[in-house]
């Protein structure tokens, strides 16, 4: 490139079109442009894998240790409204300045190397981090595991969330076939650690294959509680008396004991107290993860996008107790298992509200509504239909449609795709500011 973009979005929409593929699975190009960087972290890197509960789990390590005083740097993908929520430190999204300035060292140090847009971004991010004097630096996967580009770092604890059927064109077809490629973040001698109740067979026998130290749920950690409060066991540590976390849901206890154990491999680098714990947990956010909003009609943002996210978002939708009907936004990629998504979902939704999303690799909302009519729901066509399906060309119209219609002790749940609920979030700035 002979003259670099001066703007973050003209660099974006640069490297959007560098490269032949969108997702080119491999680590040889990262690893050898990771060199020409001299990218190197002094302080513990964690990095968090799964099909689910990633993000949950990033939010919540970097949330205690930010109580706890420590200076920390967290990369996850994908963004909901701006590029720069991939990249904290400090709590904070890093400014369009700092992105530019790595994204130059990267095409500066590439050479000849091609680089897809995720692979090109995950250098610069880890160039930034690694130049910031950070305390602790936390790193979602991507997609998989083993062949992901954030994998190209040597972490000091990875953790594996869970182990489910998504991205089947990359990952395999089967929980045995995903569980070896998460369990490709592992490394000889250091803390493995799997939040999975039930790991495939293959991820724990990769770990002891390679010798990595495997920390798996209910054998080196657990969990206990009741309706007030919880406590964590880990091999030589237990935390008692604490608060559930702020993020909502089913899963959110699983996601925090592998947390906790994180935090006990890493406690003679990272001391952290019980005070910083408890006050870590109920302030942690995380948008778009069984978000529930302020206000009536109860609107939910989830980014549900696979069968096991869907029938975790299903219980959580249960547990909230009665509401007379609720109403579905709901747009997917076409290489999702939408039939699953619908199957675990379609008894808890009256009024199906489906939407186009702006990417070619979306399904259409005319064969969302198909695959609905297929499931068995039956829409009604008269003015006060119990259930209805409704095409839109997009989250913001889908969304509208959705409030006009619903009364104040309904809900409304956006979930699919992050387009999705980042169309909805998008519209609801712009109606509300």
């Amino acid at each position: 490139m002979q003259n670099h973009p001066t703007i973050l979005a003209d660099w974006l929409a640069v490297l959007e079109s560098m490269h032949p593929k969108a997702i080119d699975m491999g680590l040889q190009r990262v690893a050898q442009v990771k060199v020409s960087l001299g990218i190197h972290f002094d302080c513990p890197v964690t990095i968090v894998g799964g099909t689910n509960g990633k993000g949950s789990t990033c939010a919540m390590l970097e949330s205690i240790l930010l109580q706890a005083g420590y200076r920390v740097g967290l990369y996850t993908s994908p963004h909901l409204l701006h590029f720069n929520e991939r990249a904290r430190i400090n709590g904070e999204p890093v400014s369009d300045d700092a992105l530019i300035e790595n994204f130059a060292a990267v095409e500066a140090s590439r050479g000849e190397v091609s680089l897809t847009y995720f692979e090109f971004t995950t250098l610069a991010i880890l160039r930034l981090f690694a130049e910031a004097g950070l305390d602790a630096v936390i790193l979602e996967v991507g997609l998989g595991g083993r062949l992901d580009a954030v994998n190209v770092i040597d972490a000091d604890v990875a953790i594996v969330t869970s182990v489910d059927i998504d991205h089947t064109d990359y990952l395999g077809s089967t929980r045995e076939a995903i569980g070896f490629e998460k369990a490709g973040i592992f490394r000889a001698g250091r803390a493995a650690i799997c939040s999975d109740p039930m790991p495939p067979k293959s991820l724990v026998e990769h770990a002891q294959a390679i010798g990595a130290d495997l920390w798996l749920l209910g054998r080196d950690f657990n969990y206990a509680g009741d309706k007030q409060q919880w406590n964590y066991g880990g091999r030589n540590q237990r935390r008692n008396s604490l608060g559930y976390p702020s993020l909502r849901g089913a899963n959110q206890l699983l996601n925090a004991s592998a947390v906790l154990a994180a935090l006990e491999v890493l406690r003679q680098r990272l001391p952290v107290g019980a005070q910083e714990v408890r006050s870590g947990l109920v302030l942690v956010d995380l948008p778009g993860r069984f978000q529930v909003l302020p206000g009536r009609p109860t609107v939910i943002l989830d980014v549900a996008h696979n069968p096991h996210a869907a029938a975790t978002l299903a219980q959580n939708l249960e547990n909230m107790g009665f509401h007379p009907y609720t109403y579905a936004v709901f747009g997917a990629m076409r290489d999702k298992d939408i039939d699953g998504v619908i199957a675990h979902l379609k008894n808890r939704i009256d009024h199906w509200c489906v939407t186009d999303l702006p990417l070619p690799r979306a399904a259409t909302a005319a064969q969302i509504r198909q695959k609905l009519l297929d499931a068995g729901i039956v829409p009604q066509n008269e003015p006060n239909a119990e259930r209805t399906i409704q095409v839109f060309d997009s989250p913001a119209n889908a969304f509208s449609n959705a409030q006009s219609r619903a009364g104040e002790n309904d809900r409304i749940v956006v979930f699919g795709s992050f387009l999705t609920v980042a169309g909805v979030m998008a519209f609801r700035k712009s109606e509300y500011h």
